[in-house]
């Protein structure tokens, strides 16, 4: 087969597992084993070995598969990494978002961009991995829940340590129209529930209203963000340079005339660095325990104030030398390096001593919305990264 007809046939295979992957409804939150089953098949046909790791009710799975070298050498091994999950799909589209739809270039779908693109085209690449003659070892990370707070992450890479699995060059595979993006923010998610004493409008000091108390929690929030933004560091390459907060959403109540005894604040920090994070639950959880709490339990001794961790992911930081945006730029011949707003699992991969780079095909301003696409000629483009990835991988 001539290289042309080679490329075209990745490319067709790598639209066809695409599509495969579009018609998993791997929302968030839900059970994504038959996805995770259709990729482990393929990769275990080219001979690649694999564990998974699950959360506790074993509905939602990750799976680390491994296309074994040939024969060592002193090179990294490769990390390609995707999340499998999506996010939910709302009201609107023009087509099904579950079944890929190909118009003007651009294939249609929920996860199309973000990010079952990167994972169809890595997919599309293992037959020539594992035909070829490698001197290192090429892993497919692929796991779930990244959407909320990565929740999936964090186990896989706690068996990765187990298992000594702790050096080698990651490519995330988000999309960002195959630029270098090598810091982001850490994304830290909490809900914090509120339970007081509910009785009659009519007599207030009867009761603990949870609504309040959680109001005066926002309000702490809100005086909180502002120091936030007086702790900037002065070289921070972040738009905005300081950690930001954001509250989501406060629910609690059940009538006009009705003491509420139930409330919870889902809120959020992206922190520049991990130290504004300590800061701002540290003050945070002082207040709730040591001013309102207190309050709270002089009129009903069982009232609480509970902060559950939704997610905590770490930022990704710079490094003046990256092994990982160092391959990137070899192949791509762009030494530019950016970073984004949105997060992702480089931060946590990073953390064990991986070295890490964001990269993929599409781009992010087609993710999370109404009819997702992809440019067709992004997956072309990630596939020719790939396939330099393969030449680099080689014994000379």
């Amino acid at each position: 087969m001539s290289t042309e007809n080679n490329s075209e046939h990745l490319f067709k295979n790598s639209v066809k597992i695409l599509s495969d992957l579009i018609s998993f409804k791997t929302i968030s939150g839900e059970d994504n084993n038959s996805l995770i089953d259709y990729c482990d098949n393929i990769l275990k046909k080219l001979g690649a070995s694999s564990f998974r790791t699950f959360d506790d009710e074993k509905k939602r799975v990750n799976l680390f598969a491994t296309i074994k070298a040939k024969n060592l050498s002193e090179k990294k091994p490769i990390i390609l990494s995707g999340h499998t999950d999506v996010v939910p799909v709302s009201k609107g589209w023009t087509t099904d978002p579950f079944e890929a739809t190909i118009k003007d270039n651009k294939l249609y779908g929920r996860g199309s961009c973000d990010m079952k693109g990167f994972i169809a085209c890595a997919l599309a690449f293992a037959p020539i991995y594992s035909k070829s003659n490698l001197d290192r070892d090429i892993h497919f990370s692929f796991t779930f829940d990244e959407e909320t707070a990565c929740q999936g992450a964090p186990i896989l890479i706690e068996e990765l340590k187990k298992r000594n699995i702790k050096d080698g060059i990651c490519i995330v595979g988000e999309p960002t129209n195959m630029k270098i993006i090598d810091a982001h923010k850490g994304c830290y998610e909490y809900t914090t529930h509120f339970k007081g004493l509910a009785g009659h409008s009519s007599a207030p000091h009867k009761g603990v209203s949870a609504v309040e108390y959680a109001s005066k929690y926002v309000g702490k929030l809100i005086e909180l963000r502002e120091k936030l933004k007086k702790r900037s560091p002065k070289d921070s390459i972040f738009d905005p340079p300081h950690s930001t907060l954001s509250i989501g959403g406060i629910f609690g109540g059940i009538a006009h005339n009705v003491i509420a005894d139930k409330c919870h604040v889902n809120w959020e920090t992206r922190p520049v660095v991990k130290e504004d994070a300590v800061f701002l639950n540290s003050e945070l959880d002082k207040y709730a325990n040591e001013i309102l709490l207190p309050e709270m339990k002089k009129v009903f001794p069982q009232s609480s104030i509970e902060k559950n961790i939704i997610g905590e992911i770490v930022g990704f930081e710079r490094e003046d030398k990256s092994d990982a945006c160092e391959l990137i730029s070899s192949l791509t011949g762009d030494n530019s390096r950016q970073v984004v707003s949105f997060g992702t699992e480089a931060g946590l991969f990073q953390e064990i001593g991986i070295s890490t780079v964001v990269c993929g095909p599409g781009s992010i301003e087609q993710a999370h919305k109404i009819d997702e696409f992809i440019v067709l000629d992004e997956l072309k483009k990630c596939l020719n990264l790939l396939e330099g990835i393969k030449t680099k991988s080689i014994m000379n």
